[in-house]
């Protein structure tokens, strides 16, 4: 088999077509063609070679409960509107169709890790609305109403036999609800035991949700990493060689998954990181390195998750290049 192929097989690409339906209005920054832009990228070249699964099935409310409350799932599905929208903060936007996306997105990200953890695939990229990283236990916030990848972290962890994940989010903003999920998680270890779940987070601070200094963290389950305003490329990189690749190495995870936030990127309009899109490629590249490291847990094992993004030009150049990282 050539070499094409082969980096063909490394990866599967996972979406949800409801997310389509997930109606924020029109002039809301979190929108469907958010989704529509990379639906279009894994048709292009080399992309569209590559496996597209887009008919998991939606995660259950038991799935949902590894990281929320009932009161939670009850709250959103309560709330759901008949017709039209139903706002549940500033930022957060209800229609009909929301909760079964939501639901349909934790399921396509719970199918990516049940397919890497399988050996099915060896990394998988899945573009899902809506997003997840801001849901705390019990509150939907900044966009997101479940959060995906702390809910499959849990998955993976009880139905996959993996021991450790490591999740590292590179959005813009704060991981807020993974953070307060990881914590809550660690309140429930005995002392002795060490973290299933080591969660990094490289973020604008200060910035919205206001949340993520490096006074909070805690090691080897919580690493914050503020950066400032205008940091651009140099400055990112180097937090992630000196920080983040370390912490990473020493945790040495079975699994790795990704908040893939493109909101970083310099010419996103939430954003002021100032990162190029060969800046994604780089963290990519380097973390999948680490992934393949011989003679460690992991095998290999990345699942990438949407998180934000919202020039669209940028989305697509910045994913295309994580993308063909993952590859």
């Amino acid at each position: 088999m050539d070499n094409k192929n082969n980096s063909m097989k490394n990866l599967t690409l996972y979406s949800n077509p409801s997310g389509l339906t997930h109606d924020t209005g029109q002039v809301h920054p979190e929108c469907a063609a958010r989704l529509d832009t990379l639906l279009a990228l894994f048709q292009s070249a080399p992309f569209k070679a590559v496996t597209h699964i887009k008919d998991a099935d939606a995660a259950s409310f038991q799935t949902l409960r590894l990281a929320h409350a009932q009161s939670h799932i009850d709250h959103i599905e309560s709330h759901v509107p008949d017709r039209g929208t139903a706002y549940l903060d500033n930022d957060t936007v209800l229609c009909p169709q929301s909760l079964e996306a939501a639901m349909d997105a934790a399921g396509a990200v719970c199918r990516a890790v049940s397919d890497v953890c399988d050996g099915q695939t060896k990394r998988a990229f899945c573009a899902v609305r809506p997003p997840g990283h801001h849901a705390t236990t019990t509150q939907a916030m900044g966009f997101c109403l479940f959060n995906n990848i702390f809910v499959c972290a849990q998955y993976a962890l009880h139905q996959c036999d993996i021991k450790k994940v490591a999740i590292i989010d590179f959005d813009v903003h704060h991981g807020n609800g993974t953070d307060e999920m990881t914590r809550r998680m660690l309140k429930r270890l005995k002392n002795d035991d060490s973290s299933p779940i080591l969660f990094i987070s490289s973020h604008q601070f200060p910035f919205y949700p206001g949340s993520g200094g490096p006074k909070d963290n805690i090691e080897g389950a919580i690493l914050n990493i503020p950066l400032a305003a205008g940091t651009g490329s140099q400055a990112f990189r180097a937090a992630y060689e000196q920080t983040v690749f370390p912490a990473l190495y020493a945790f040495d995870p079975e699994l790795i998954m990704l908040s893939a936030g493109f909101d970083a990127h310099k010419d996103d309009p939430l954003g002021e990181l100032e990162l190029e899109e060969d800046d994604f490629a780089w963290v990519s590249e380097k973390i999948c390195a680490i992934a393949d490291k011989d003679g460690g847990a992991c095998k290999g094992r990345v699942v990438s998750v949407l998180e934000g993004g919202y020039n669209l030009g940028a989305l697509k150049s910045a994913a295309r290049a994580h993308l063909q990282a993952l590859m």
